[in-house]
């Protein structure tokens, strides 16, 4: 079987820091991290290489009927497992789901490649459970990034 890999990336205009300080605090996370469709909720969160965070993605839609965790909502449990601060965040996603289709551990790399005045920010999902479709992860992925990118030119 081959591992499934999906992968965005944008430029962003900001210099590595603040990028990556937008994954150090939960609130700043629970901002930007969902994707357009979705609202975000911090459960835990302990930023720290070998440390967790567990949050909740709910669905603006809640009649869709589309959640991994119930009909309208995903939770997911994260480590990170590793951090080289202000270049590269590497982390851990098990999906809570009675569905076999999101078995697994997805693991994802983000990386910060200053270019000039701007940002390359790449995010990799490896082992991407079969359940999410490629369509949908790819419109996801490019949501979180340019949500990332307001909450950086908004608050950064």
């Amino acid at each position: 079987m081959v591992e499934r890999v999906d992968s965005a990336r944008k430029r962003l205009q900001a210099s590595p820091e603040p990028i990556y300080q937008a994954f150090t605090e939960p609130g700043a996370m629970e901002r930007w991290l969902p994707p357009s469709d979705m609202t975000g909720e911090m459960l835990r969160f302990d930023f720290r290489e070998g440390g967790t965070y567990r949050m909740r993605l709910t669905y603006r839609d809640q009649q869709a009927g589309q959640g991994k965790t119930s009909e309208s909502s995903d939770e997911m449990e994260v480590r990170f497992t590793r951090l080289e601060p202000s270049h590269r965040i590497e982390q851990d996603v098990v999906f809570e789901s009675d569905d076999p289709a999101f078995e697994g551990t997805m693991r994802m790399v983000w990386t910060f490649e200053p270019e000039g005045g701007e940002t390359l920010v790449t995010v990799r999902a490896e082992n991407v459970p079969a359940g999410i479709q490629p369509e949908d992860h790819e419109e996801g992925l490019n949501s979180t990034l340019d949500s990332l990118a307001g909450f950086i030119e908004q608050d950064g």
